[in-house]
């Protein structure tokens, strides 16, 4: 696999600028062990996030959980995504992050190896980083929270609507094959 959960952690505790967030997570959350799906972050929020199966870089197809990939995205407060149906009805997975006055968007699927990597470490970081601030403020954590229902709603809506232009389609070709058939029977 391409990352490594507690690799990542213990070069974070290594790291003279953010090991102290990694010992504020650690007094106030709890030890961190186990994967990253072990995490309370994950378990009590990106589980909220049923991913669906979107265009991965065809050479890094075993090398990453694409599934947890999707999910630290969907719950991402630091960037937005779309998932798009493109035209070989194979859904690409959009990840747009906003950085001062410049704006990038990128495919999943266009990405190399070091940049799923650099993803995955930026998200997870995310994640401790707020649920350090939930443990030590009670307006941040109502914020959080309010934020996290935000995304989890969203989500929700995506899904309930991704079927309903194909749905659409579908309909207007059966409705075509009937007008046709009408005007030969004419």
């Amino acid at each position: 696999m391409l990352f490594d959960f507690i690799a990542f952690i213990n070069e974070l505790r290594d790291n003279n600028e953010k090991k102290e967030t990694i010992e504020k997570y650690e007094k106030l959350v709890g030890p961190i062990e186990g994967g990253v799906k072990d995490q309370v972050w994950f378990v009590e929020y990106l589980t909220n996030f049923k991913p669906t199966k979107y265009l991965v870089p065809e050479e890094l197809e075993k090398d990453f959980d694409r599934d947890l990939l999707q999910q630290l995205v969907l719950g991402s407060f630091s960037s937005d995504y779309e998932l798009k149906v493109e035209k070989d009805k194979q859904s690409e997975l959009y990840i747009a992050v906003k950085s001062w006055d410049q704006s990038v968007v990128k495919k999943v699927s266009e990405l190399w190896s070091f940049q799923i990597q650099r993803l995955y470490e930026i998200y997870i970081e995310e994640q401790i980083n707020l649920q350090v601030l939930k443990a030590e403020d009670e307006n941040e954590k109502n914020a959080i929270e309010q934020e996290r229902l935000m995304r989890q709603k969203r989500r929700q809506a995506v899904l309930d609507t991704m079927g309903i232009k194909e749905e659409a389609e579908k309909a207007k070709v059966e409705q075509s094959k009937s007008l046709d058939e009408l005007m030969w029977k004419l």
